[in-house]
């Protein structure tokens, strides 16, 4: 039993690292196969299930992109848009900003207005039905050339209005985030938040050039900063937000042990640490079990615990007037502990 269950479950939570599409369900999937018409490689929900099963990231994206092809359709992005909002509310996830990645759909053929209406519909009714507020990350592609990302940004202009930020991710090592400088310079211009992922199997200095030649605003993962003592000391002093996600890095060999998991150092060292799920349909739990396992994994104090949630809404692109009512939440729910 993990120790601090209770807390975890009553505390409100903001997801900040969250693929859309990772929180594809098995069941959804071939759901939607079948309403789309489309044949794909399992037989029966066990098959797929078995599928879900990787050793890396590399093997983990080409299992991403098999299982994405099945959605076609608005609808099919609202549905599974809004199935991913009723399970963050069964964890008390009160705010959600959310990573989506268009190219991998553009590129199938998908048009961009039908991903992204179809996400945008689902968000706006979720804040309607569910209370849950969001904001929407438009991610690049890494693997993909720079260009690319420039091409994206245009054909996604009629909708910039709707996201908040851009991001960085798909296959890490020998795509640095200086691939993408241009593109990103681009991207503060036209006013949107920047967030990249780095330090996840790519090397501190994917990491610093994310902090310091791009001036990211909050970095994803970010676990390999903690070989580098001149890095931590430039996350401390900037306070930029580092959203972990630990059965993602178990799930993906990042980690063969989730006591080897950074948070509780970076907690130790006065770092902007929060706990994500990534992408919880592959890697085996929302953000509560996200909460549960590096709890237990590294002994982690209720206080700790209570610095996890109120981090999720500091590193949020929430107006401040609105980090606060939440942040009084939390001060709530620990005064009626005592």
């Amino acid at each position: 039993m993990t120790a601090h269950k209770d807390l975890i479950a009553r505390l409100p939570k903001a997801e900040l690292h969250l693929h859309i599409e990772g929180s594809f369900e098995p069941e959804m999937m071939m759901a939607l196969a079948e309403r789309n018409e489309i044949e794909i490689p399992f037989k029966t929900l066990d098959e797929a299930k078995a599928a879900y099963d990787f050793s890396n990231l590399q093997e983990f994206l080409d299992l991403y992109y098999q299982g994405m092809n099945v959605l076609r359709t608005e609808q099919d992005f609202h549905d599974m848009t809004f199935a991913y909002l009723k399970r963050a509310k069964e964890d008390n996830v009160v705010h959600v900003e959310m990573f989506f990645d268009p190219q991998a759909h553009t590129e199938r053929g998908v048009a961009f207005g039908t991903v992204a209406d179809g996400i945008i519909s689902a968000l706006k009714r979720g804040e309607e039905e569910l209370g849950i507020t969001s904001e929407l990350i438009m991610s690049f592609l890494r693997h993909l050339s720079e260009e690319d990302g420039f091409a994206l940004l245009e054909e996604s202009a009629p909708w910039h209005e709707h996201f908040v930020g851009v991001g960085l991710d798909s296959s890490e090592v020998g795509h640095p985030p200086a691939k993408f400088q241009k593109l990103f310079a681009r991207c503060r211009e036209l006013g949107f938040k920047l967030c990249l992922h780095a330090g996840e199997e790519g090397p501190p200095e994917y990491v610093r050039e994310a902090l310091l030649d791009i001036g990211a605003d909050r970095i994803d993962h970010g676990n390999r900063a903690m070989e580098d003592p001149a890095l931590i000391e430039v996350l401390r002093d900037t306070q930029t937000p580092l959203t972990n996600c630990p059965l993602s890095n178990l799930s993906l060999c990042v980690l063969d042990d989730l006591r080897k998991s950074p948070v509780k150092r970076q907690l130790e060292e006065g770092l902007h640490v929060c706990v994500n799920s990534d992408d919880p349909a592959y890697f085996g739990g929302y953000i509560g079990k996200n909460y549960e396992a590096i709890t237990e994994a590294l002994d982690l104090s209720a206080e700790q615990i209570v610095q996890l949630a109120r981090n999720s809404f500091t590193g949020s692109f929430l107006p401040e007037n609105q980090k606060a009512k939440h942040l009084a939440r939390i001060d709530s729910v620990v005064e009626d502990r005592l």
